[in-house]
């Protein structure tokens, strides 16, 4: 199967989690918008009905064949079972799947530290509300997702050191990458968090030597963090 990823082709958001899902399975996939040459008047064909009748409603969606998903959540529902990045069994694949809904949550109140009022406005427009919500993110709600997590791993047995058992899945990968975006973005209270939540760093570790992961994070197609996407680093809010 030769897939399509249409999403914005300047920032990692939340496609990044698609596009490390891809790239774990060493699937043959086109990142659409980034090819200069129509890539975007492509992506927004679909967005505007032009391509497809069930509509999605924002990027990342997922093309494979004639078959459409959108979500980032729902595409790592998909996508799973075919590429051995899900468990096997049903109920294996709904805890799979309840585990990246989890970090969905998290990942809206990341994005709002910088943005706590609307995406609408710039961030230098409401700074003192961001420093307020940044300040409150931190104490309390990145420990209690990360503590989350970490007890998840707690309760496997030890030779299942991954969050769904003992072999890696989309949501291992997915929690990678909030935690690169959160050391990114709040590198002071990052390295906090790395002495307190071993297991879920340990976790960070072995998906970053992942050959395919090391190749990808090597390479050209692994889009920078930058101060336009979820993770955005403003060292005022890391204070």
């Amino acid at each position: 199967m030769r897939y399509q990823l249409y999403y914005w082709p300047t920032i990692q958001g939340r496609g990044e989690f698609v596009r490390l899902a891809l790239e774990e399975a060493g699937a043959t996939y086109v990142d659409v918008a980034r090819d200069p040459l129509g890539g975007m008047r492509a992506m927004m064909r679909f967005l505007d009905g032009k391509s497809v009748r069930r509509l999605p409603f924002a990027p990342p969606f997922l093309q494979a064949g004639r078959v459409v998903v959108a979500q980032t959540a729902n595409i790592l529902l998909f996508l799973g079972p075919r590429h051995g990045l899900a468990p096997l069994e049903e109920a294996g694949q709904l805890w799979t799947h309840q585990l990246q809904l989890t970090m969905a949550d998290f990942l809206v109140e990341i994005h709002d530290t910088h943005h706590p009022i609307a995406s609408s406005l710039y961030y230098e427009d409401q700074k003192k509300e961001a420093r307020r919500r940044t300040a409150a993110f931190l104490e309390s709600r990145v420990p209690k997702y990360l503590g989350y997590f970490e007890r998840v791993l707690a309760k496997n047995p030890p030779r299942e050191r991954f969050l769904a058992g003992p072999r890696l899945t989309y949501a291992d990968l997915s929690l990678f990458q909030i935690l690169e975006g959160l050391h990114y973005a709040f590198p002071r209270a990052s390295r906090a968090a790395e002495r307190k939540y071993r297991r879920i760093q340990s976790l960070r570790q072995s998906v970053r030597e992942r050959p395919r992961i090391a190749a990808y994070l090597a390479s050209e197609r692994r889009i920078a963090f930058n101060e336009d996407g979820i993770f955005r680093h403003y060292p005022e809010l890391d204070a």
